[in-house]
């Protein structure tokens, strides 16, 4: 009887400690919100969002706070299931396959990330995120994938969600994408950024060019600020047409990211809007099939 007590107990405590981790995590994200008011008014995205980028020697790391046209259900329904997540994850230029399953470790995520052209998986690596959902009450949402290992020298990747209610039938967003180099990783992006990345950039102003004109971060930082805002697009353009029809969706989601990155084409543009579309169009099909 004392050993039944002691169990309840503690169950209790368990239930107490992740309500209150939830309630606590609410609280700083809406706090989070109110100190970007005036932020998320006015920027250079025309829209509510602030995008951040933090390099240290051995990490990168992007976060994207928004505001979004979609109710916390729409939201919450959404992204609280692996499949739509693998859904998110095509549009993603870079994206070439996803699926979901579920083994000893929990659900994962099997993600091929390559070039921004048509390949066979056979030559591009992979990425295998264990899907989690750290929380989900009626006005807060946390996904996490995190990921042990990655190509060309990257590792300990952590995709992280937070979503809370807001008045008026919107949400607040923020999406965290992260992942840690060694020293190949740091010589491979050294080579990228001097060859097919040269003359890339990402969004945070640096100051002014010549022309006056903004002058924006180069190198490391611009390469994880542009995957950051492809994602958070990719997430915007799902949550866009959960209401479609649902032969209707794959084909409104892709053109709806393809739009949405063309509003900052100086850090998106990659390629046409048919070649896009087309390379989409055959790698969904091919996602439907298990690899």
């Amino acid at each position: 009887m004392n050993f039944l007590r002691c169990v309840l107990l503690i169950c209790a405590a368990g239930v107490a400690c992740a309500s209150s981790a939830g309630v606590d995590s609410v609280v700083t994200l809406r706090a989070k919100y109110a100190s970007l008011d005036e932020a998320l008014r006015q920027n250079q995205f025309k829209r509510p969002l602030v995008l951040d980028s933090v390099e240290t020697p051995n990490r990168l790391q992007g976060d994207i706070y928004a505001v979004i046209e979609h109710p916390f259900g729409v939201v919450s329904a959404g992204l609280d299931h692996p499949d739509h997540w693998c859904d998110v994850m095509i549009l993603h230029v870079n994206t070439k396959y996803c699926h979901a399953t579920v083994g000893p470790s929990g659900t994962v995520l099997k993600v091929y990330v390559g070039k921004k052209t048509p390949e066979e998986l056979t030559f591009v690596p992979h990425i295998e995120f264990i899907y989690s959902v750290a929380a989900a009450t009626p006005n807060y949402l946390e996904i996490l994938l995190q990921a042990q290992d990655g190509p060309m020298g990257t590792s300990d990747y952590r995709i992280q969600l937070q979503a809370v209610a807001l008045a008026n039938d919107k949400s607040f967003l923020h999406l965290t994408y992260s992942y840690a180099t060694n020293f190949a990783g740091q010589l491979a992006m050294q080579t990228y950024l001097a060859t097919l990345g040269r003359g890339k950039v990402g969004f945070t102003v640096t100051g002014k060019g010549a022309n006056g004109e903004p002058a924006y971060i180069g190198g490391v930082r611009g390469v994880v600020e542009r995957n950051t805002m492809r994602y958070y697009l990719a997430i915007d353009s799902f949550l866009q047409f959960t209401n479609a029809a649902p032969t209707a969706q794959l084909e409104k989601r892709l053109q709806a990211w393809f739009t949405a990155i063309e509003r900052y084409p100086r850090q998106l543009h990659d390629l046409d809007q048919g070649a896009y579309l087309e390379m989409k169009r055959a790698e969904y099909l091919r996602q439907q099939t298990v690899q």
